[in-house]
Formats: C-alpha cells, sequence, structure tokens
C-alpha cells in the first residue's frame, strides 16, 4: 500500500498588500491624470512641467506591480504589531497644525506638529520640544519667505518679521 503524495500547501494573496498595490496604482493614476490637464505646448511639452509628474507615476505604478506580486505570492513576513499612542500622537499633531496653520500661522502649527512627533518617538518633554519646533520652523518660514519669496502662512509670531 502507497501512500497517496502530499499536496504543497496553497498559499493565498495577501489581501492587505494588495491593498497597498491598488492603493499606489489610483495614485499613478491621478498623477498621470493631472500631468494630461497641463497645456504645454512645442518644445515644453516634452520635457516641460509635466515630466516629473510622469516620472513619479511611473515609479508608482512600478511599485504597485511588484507590491502586487509580492502579494499573490503570499507567504508575508510576521507583521508588527501597531502601537496606538504613538500613531495617535502623529495624527493629532497633523490635525494641529491643519487647524492652526490659518490662526497661529506656520511656525506655531508646525512647531507643535514637531512636538508632537517628537513625543510619538519617545523623546523629550512637550514643554521643552514645542519652543525647539517652533524655533525650527520659524527658521524654515523665513528661509523660504525671505529668502526664495515664497508665502507660507503667517501667524503673530511671523507678522513680527514681516
Amino acid at each position: 500500500m502507497s501512500a497517496a503524495p502530499e499536496q504543497p500547501a496553497r498559499r493565498r494573496p495577501d489581501w492587505p498588500v494588495l491593498g497597498i498595490a491598488a492603493a499606489l496604482a489610483v495614485a499613478a493614476a491621478v498623477l498621470f491624470w493631472d500631468a494630461s490637464l497641463l497645456n504645454v505646448k512645442g518644445f515644453a511639452a516634452r520635457f516641460g512641467p509635466a515630466i516629473f509628474p510622469r516620472l513619479i507615476g511611473g515609479l508608482l505604478l512600478i511599485m504597485a506591480v511588484w507590491t502586487a506580486v509580492a502579494a499573490w505570492r503570499g507567504d508575508p513576513p510576521p507583521r508588527e504589531k501597531d502601537d496606538l499612542p504613538p500613531i495617535l500622537w502623529i495624527i493629532g499633531g497633523l490635525a494641529a497644525q491643519m487647524l492652526l496653520l490659518t490662526t497661529a500661522g506656520f511656525s506655531i502649527a508646525t512647531g507643535l506638529l514637531f512636538a508632537a512627533t517628537v513625543k510619538a518617538f519617545g523623546r523629550g518633554p512637550l514643554w521643552q520640544t514645542i519652543p525647539i519646533g517652533i524655533v525650527f520652523a520659524f527658521a524654515v518660514w523665513f528661509i523660504f519667505s525671505k529668502g526664495l519669496d515664497l508665502t507660507l502662512p503667517t501667524g503673530p509670531l511671523e507678522k513680527l518679521f514681516s
């Protein structure tokens, strides 16, 4: 009596990774679509402002295909468990920045984002990291606003130097 040959275990696709591949493909499609809306004629149509969105869209498309192939092969590496408090600190910092940009200005809003991100990484107390973040963000605002003549949101701190 002979034993039946063993069937190899069939691997299943990694659905979350396929979702990431789909999101990458959608982002690439949006970039290609947006680049197609740029109305450029002549020589600039070939090497003009649409070249970088198309280049980045192409790279995103390559990453989408690569990710989808890895997902279909299955056998993913073990995933780390999410640590929720640091994620919430970063999301809270981003929300605070978005809500405060128009009223508090770039330096204060971005300083709070910096402090929340530092807190998420387990470094420094907030009373210390908020002022450090505001100083760094103000330096960025000053370079972009005064040195490059770009417009960033202004608040009370920036208005002292405008």
